[in-house]
């Protein structure tokens, strides 16, 4: 396969060991049969050696769950361990984004209702954009952020803003997971740092993906942002396939050490909408090669005969422990595997003929605090738009918790 260099933009102030892995790399498969036995094997064997395994044997590199959903019809296309519990990670985000837009359905809040940053809101720990306590900026912005950036400080912000309290906010979330069906998932917080009460599946991921895209399209534009313009930085978005794969149009990614890198990515073509929920790859670059190649494979197929999100059952008993692949992800050994997967100038490379590079700066959209918080934050001793803070370096040495998106 031809090798491409990624540029992922630097906006994080050359962070290192962050969200931005690299891949094993592995080759196309015609059928699933191989992915899915690779991802088991996963969990039996060391994982640098199975790496190598897999690629002396041509099989797909390593990762857990996955899900292949047609958004329109919710017929499963492929799906593996789609039962098996697993940490979300930011992709909770998604769930904060579609409790945010129910209450914009209800008439709760509007676009650009003020969203205030707490005392409570400007202590979560990394990933954050770092604003004080007291600053504003508009729910609109707020959505932006939390899928760009994945800012677990302007997440709490809206949560409060939308439930009153984040714990008001959280029992949002658990209703209307149970209300669509999302059998198996629990939440504690709106963003997504770890707690072993908060949990779900590729199924139930699969139920919220397909809800927020056919209840809510005209929100649709928030998870296909290429990137965020705040102050004088950018921060492109950390799912690389925005841009980089034919028809991608979202929508997040979630990454804490006991979860993997975990990815729900969409991508349209001729009116036909499809959605890869990735959880557990090894870095960034797999698991949007992972998902890439489930995207690719159910836009060649009709799946017409295939079953739907509600008649999909688990092949056997499913265990109610949540997976923590922590020690694979975080461990020095798998660390510093990642950190050799980039070229000279630190660019992530793919090897995937599905992700194509950017051959042109992407599209920015511009977000920042409220005018008036603006003008209140130039009088104080704090910057207008900060600078955003990166999650600590793999493993997180002071603050376990400190990960997002």
């Amino acid at each position: 396969m031809t090798t491409h260099a990624l540029t992922i933009a630097a906006a994080w102030g050359g962070f290192r060991g962050r969200d931005m892995g690299t891949s094993y790399g592995y080759r196309r498969q015609a059928g699933n049969t191989d992915l899915g036995r690779a991802m088991r094997l996963r969990r039996d064997i060391p994982v640098i050696l199975l790496a190598a395994l897999l690629s002396f044997a041509g099989l797909p590199a390593l990762a857990g769950p996955y899900l292949l959903l047609d958004v329109g019809s919710g017929r499963v296309l492929e799906h593996e361990d789609a039962f098996e519990r697993w940490y979300p990670a930011s992709l909770t985000k998604l769930m904060t984004a579609y409790v945010v837009f129910r209450a914009l359905e209800a008439g709760e809040v509007k676009l650009d209702s003020p969203v205030r940053i707490s005392k409570n809101a400007a202590s979560e720990p990394p990933s954050k954009m770092g604003y004080s306590p007291g600053a504003e900026l508009t729910l609109d912005n707020g959505l932006k952020i939390i899928m760009v950036i994945s800012a677990n400080d302007v997440a709490t912000a809206l949560a409060e803003t939308v439930g009153g309290t984040e714990e008001g906010f959280v029992a949002r979330m658990n209703a209307e997971a149970q209300r669509l069906g999302m059998t198996d998932s629990h939440f504690v917080n709106a963003h997504g740092l770890p707690g072993p009460s908060q949990y779900t599946t590729a199924r139930d991921l699969g139920v919220l993906v397909r809800a927020l895209r056919t209840e809510f399209p005209q929100y649709a534009s928030y998870f296909a942002i290429e990137a965020l313009k705040y102050g004088k930085s950018v921060k492109e978005n950390t799912n690389f396939l925005i841009g980089r794969f034919e028809g991608a149009d979202g929508m997040k990614t979630g990454y804490i050490c006991a979860s993997g890198f975990n990815l729900v990515a969409t991508a349209t073509r001729g009116g036909r909408t499809l959605a890869a929920v990735v959880l557990g790859a090894q870095s960034q670059v797999q698991r949007a090669e992972l998902a890439a190649e489930l995207l690719t494979r159910g836009f060649a197929e009709a799946g017409l005969d295939k079953p739907t999100l509600a008649s999909i059952q688990p092949a056997e008993a499913t265990v109610q422990t949540v997976s923590d692949i922590r020690d694979e992800i975080c461990s020095p050994e798998a660390v510093a595997q990642r950190s050799k997967q980039r070229d000279d100038q630190g660019r992530l490379v793919t090897t995937s003929s599905y992700v194509k590079p950017m051959d042109r700066e992407p599209k920015l959209v511009a977000v920042g605090l409220s005018s008036t918080a603006a003008e209140k934050a130039a009088k104080s001793r704090y910057a207008n738009v900060p600078i955003p803070t990166p999650r600590p370096p793999y493993p997180p040495e002071q603050v376990p918790a400190a990960q997002g998106g």
